[in-house]
């Protein structure tokens, strides 16, 4: 099934959701931004601890079903000096997301800048010793 992925995500946040609750995390790459803008709750998603430019066939990760997604930005003005400022702007997602399976990535789809990352995944079913 080609589903959307969240790529380089740490481990440890990984080994949090696998305990099978929902949890909320919190991201601010511009990757995975872009491909939750494309998400909705009751969605399959697919994460993973791989690089977005390093993903390929048979990396492993979890599937994950999206629960509830906000997009916010957030704007900051410095001031410097009497007649010097300064202003940037953060976007960030929050997403709640509850584990369905671990996964393997079977194909990936066209992971260019600025495009919603998606693969095709295998659940898997069983492990195999290395």
């Amino acid at each position: 099934m080609m589903v959307a992925a969240l790529t380089g995500i740490s481990s440890q946040v990984i080994a949090d959701l696998k305990l099978g609750r929902p949890r909320t995390i919190e991201l601010q790459s511009a990757h995975n931004i872009i491909t939750l803008s494309e998400v909705q709750p009751g969605d399959p998603i697919f994460l993973t601890s791989v690089a977005p430019e390093d993903l390929s066939p048979g990396d492993s990760g979890i599937i994950l079903e999206v629960q509830l997604i906000s997009i916010s930005m957030k704007r900051l003005i410095e001031y410097s000096h009497a007649s010097f400022f300064e202003e940037r702007e953060r976007t960030s997602a929050r997403v709640q997301l509850r584990y369905c399976g671990t996964s393997i990535v079977k194909e990936t789809g066209d992971l260019g800048c600025c495009k919603a990352a998606r693969v095709d995944v295998v659940k898997c079913t069983c492990f195999h010793a290395v």
